[in-house]
């Protein structure tokens, strides 16, 4: 691997980001010989990014797992994992920029390959699950332009390989990318489109959004960074000039003729065999030196996948945005990834007024995210925390007062739970401390005693000026066990003077002095 940049580079190459990873411990380099065959077995649950130098005949390395941790995520962002998704709120704000190099310029087109040499079976590409239709490529960032609007559509599809030149593609779920081909193809055209392989985690995080604008676009802003982008050799469409590989071709205007699948989907079932279009290979472009690279979508292990490491992001970014003109304090947002990164999502929000928690999870349920659980809490609890979420899920919330259900909204086929329908039922569960509770000694959560305070001359002056709690008559006198306070305690009582308030607090009587 090597980072140098040339004119048409950037530090948003993957080789480079891999140098940071390894430097960060996050990747494991494989440098004796591995069978393709056994790359999934070294990638599922594993915790770490994975480089195998050594295994395809043609010396490409393969590498996977790159995006699988919300720690690499951070550090792709250059943040910290609980700021990651207020850096990727700040960058979205931000305009594109781009900069066009020329072919000469682009390491990405250093190797192009055209026609028959355009192969397929040349790339290190393995079987991912056991009952997998054929081999898949699963790190594939999709480009194409929208004639009808002459926005650049991005997205994530994968490709199942049926010859040396051939691939079927998933387009059976609404997506702006069918809406594209199905249009082209009504009008009997194919439809040119570039997938990208080798790419650094943003430029994924971009292609999983759903944010209405020319979306390659959204790769130069999620950098924040002018992109380097390069004409195809077989088409017009732009791509970014740093990848590592570029398939080129175009989809064929026949439509759904290919029986595509079975493959491990992204909510950690199979998906079947589905009728999609036909990809059809018209050249390959490559780094002198590159890698290939393959993200993990599905198994046991499903909170420690590419896929559901990026839905997730994508599902918190969405949500935010709804909720924005839903409440006035949302504070943050998280989607967990052991649901597939959409399903349940834990929302935080400081709720001013009785019913925000439940508008929230209205503005959650409308959005375009895939949400099927919504979580609201209080500030004071971690939503990143397991613990912390189930007891306040066991102790603020009452099934007959605070569960939200709904029936009828669109839901995700893949969704096991269905049995086949195509609309589903959505949850909301409000977490949050009924305002009157919060407010009282029963809603405050007990801490080890802070001797932080005010100093008094005498335990006497000290309950004078005020009722205080024992923790502060501790510090008010500088006691470190409270036994002399105990002892003092006895005299005033049997002067009667002693008294507690209603919310637990020592006070004295003055007027009972002498």
């Amino acid at each position: 691997m090597s980072s140098g940049l040339k004119k048409g580079d950037s530090n948003f190459a993957l080789q480079a980001f891999l140098d940071r990873l390894k430097a960060a411990g996050e990747l494991e380099v494989e440098d004796g010989r591995t069978e393709l065959l056994d790359v999934a077995h070294r990638l599922d649950g594993n915790s770490r990014a994975v480089l195998f130098n050594d295994v395809c005949n043609e010396g490409i390395p393969l590498v996977g797992n790159v995006a699988a941790t919300r720690e690499r995520l951070a550090i792709a962002f250059d943040t910290t994992v609980p700021n990651l998704l207020a850096e990727v709120l700040r960058r979205l704000s931000k305009t594109p920029t781009f900069r066009q190099v020329s072919r000469d310029e682009a390491p990405v087109q250093e190797v192009v390959k055209l026609g028959k040499d355009a192969d397929f079976t040349k790339l290190p590409v393995h079987l991912q699950h056991e009952m997998d239709g054929s081999l898949y490529i699963s790190a594939a960032v999709d480009v194409v332009k929208d004639a009808r609007t002459g926005l650049t559509n991005v997205g994530m599809r994968r490709l199942m390989l049926r010859g040396r030149h051939d691939a079927g593609v998933d387009l059976v779920a609404p997506s702006d990318l069918k809406a594209i081909y199905e249009y082209e193809a009504q009008q009997g055209k194919p439809l040119p489109i570039a997938f990208v392989v080798g790419s650094h985690p943003i430029d994924q995080v971009a292609a999983t959004m759903r944010i209405p604008v020319d979306e390659v676009g959204l790769i130069a802003t999620l950098r924040d960074e002018a992109l380097p982008l390069v004409k195809c050799v077989t088409n017009d469409l732009m791509v970014p000039a740093d990848a590592e590989f570029i398939l080129e071709g175009y989809l064929s205007a026949e439509g759904h003729v290919e029986p595509e699948g079975p493959y491990g989907e992204f909510l950690g079932y199979y998906g079947g065999v589905k009728m999609n279009p036909v990809f059809h290979l018209t050249a390959i472009t490559h780094r002198a030196k590159p890698v290939f690279q393959t993200s993990t979508i599905a198994g046991r292990q499903l909170a420690i996948t590419d896929a559901a490491q990026l839905i997730a992001l994508r599902t918190e970014v969405t949500v935010w945005r709804a909720l924005q003109n839903a409440i006035r304090e949302p504070l943050c947002v998280y989607a967990t990834t052991s649901s597939g990164g959409m399903f349940n999502v834990r929302i935080s929000m400081r709720q001013r007024v009785p019913g925000e928690a439940r508008n929230a999870i209205a503005a959650a349920f409308g959005s375009l995210a895939n949400v099927k659980h919504i979580f609201v809490f209080d500030p004071d609890i971690d939503i990143f925390s397991d613990q912390q979420t189930d007891w306040a899920f066991a102790t603020r919330f009452q099934a007959d007062r605070d569960l939200i259900v709904g029936s009828g909204y669109r839901a995700l086929p893949l969704d096991p739970s269905l049995a086949g329908a195509h609309l589903g039922s959505k949850a909301g569960f409000d977490c949050t401390m009924p305002i009157e509770v919060a407010r009282s000694i029963e809603g405050r959560i007990p801490s080890p005693p802070a001797l932080e305070g005010p100093r008094f001359a005498s335990l006497e002056a000290a309950l004078l000026d005020g009722p205080k709690t024992f923790n502060a008559l501790m510090t008010a006198t500088g006691s470190r066990d409270g036994r002399e306070i105990l002892e003092a305690f006895d005299d005033f009582r049997a002067a009667g003077r002693l008294s507690r308030t209603r919310d637990g607090a020592w006070t004295l009587d003055a007027k009972a002095a002498g």
